[in-house]
C-alpha cells in the first residue's frame, strides 16, 4: 500500500497529468518583461520568495484542513476553505488559474472512476481537488503538500527556463536549491493557526494583474 500511495503520488504530480498547469507562469512573464529577473539568481529567489511568503503560509495551511475535511467528510468545512483560498488571491489571473486547474483535475478523477462526494458546480480550486484525490488515494499528507509544492516549483523553473532564459542545468541548479527549502516549508505550514493564514507578496499580485494585459504573452492569462 505504501508504495501504491507513493506511485499515485507521483502520478498525481507529474508534468504530463492533462491539467494544463504548464500554461501558467503566475506573474514571472511579466516580472521578466519588466526586468526583475534577468538571471538565475534573481529567479531563485523570487520562486523562493513565493515557497516563504504565499505556498507555506497560504496555500499549504489552507490543504492541511482541507485534506482533514475531505477525510473526516466535513464538507461544510471543505466548502469553507475552498471558499477561503479563492477568497485570498490577489489578482482575477490568479483565481482563474486556480480555478481552471481545479476544474481540469476535477474532470480527470472523474475520468478515473472516482465518485466526486459534493457538487462539481462549485468553482472549486486546486488544492482542494489536489488535497481530495490525495486522500482518496492514500497519501499522506506529508508527502502530499512536498509533491504539491515539487510540482508548483518545477513549473515555475520550467517558465523561467523558458523564459528569462535559463539553459536547462541552471534550472536543475534552482530545482536542488528548493529540494532543501520545500520540506521546511511543509513544517511550518503546519503549526500555522487559522488566523494567522495568509500570505504576504504583493510584486505576484501586481506582475499578475498586469500579466493580464500584457501586450505579448506566452503564458495563458
Amino acid at each position: 500500500m505504501l508504495a501504491e500511495s507513493q506511485l499515485r503520488l507521483m502520478q498525481l504530480i507529474s508534468p504530463t497529468l492533462p491539467i494544463g498547469s504548464f500554461a501558467y507562469s503566475q506573474g514571472m512573464e511579466y516580472a521578466v518583461d519588466a526586468g526583475w529577473l534577468v538571471n538565475e539568481e534573481q529567479t531563485n529567489d523570487w520562486i523562493k520568495g513565493q515557497i516563504k511568503n504565499t505556498l507555506s503560509s497560504l496555500d499549504i495551511p489552507v490543504m492541511q484542513r482541507l485534506y482533514t475535511a475531505w477525510h473526516d467528510k466535513d464538507y461544510k468545512n471543505v466548502i469553507y476553505w475552498n471558499e477561503w483560498l479563492l477568497a485570498a488571491r490577489e489578482a482575477k489571473e490568479l483565481r482563474d488559474e486556480d480555478i481552471q486547474l481545479g476544474k481540469a483535475l476535477l474532470r480527470l478523477l472523474g475520468g478515473l472512476e472516482i465518485c466526486f462526494p459534493i457538487s462539481e458546480d462549485i468553482e472549486w480550486s486546486y488544492a482542494a481537488i489536489f488535497s481530495f484525490a490525495a486522500m482518496t488515494w492514500n497519501i499522506p499528507f506529508n508527502e502530499t503538500a512536498n509533491g504539491f509544492l515539487w510540482a508548483w516549483s518545477e513549473n515555475q523553473v520550467a517558465a523561467a527556463v523558458k523564459l528569462v532564459p535559463l539553459g536547462q542545468t541552471a534550472g536543475q541548479r534552482i530545482l536542488s536549491d528548493l529540494l532543501l527549502d520545500i520540506p521546511l516549508a511543509v513544517e511550518q505550514a503546519k503549526i500555522i493557526n487559522d488566523e494567522d493564514i495568509g500570505m504576504l507578496a504583493p510584486a505576484i499580485g501586481i506582475a499578475s494583474a498586469l500579466h493580464e494585459t500584457q501586450y505579448s504573452r506566452l503564458f495563458r492569462s
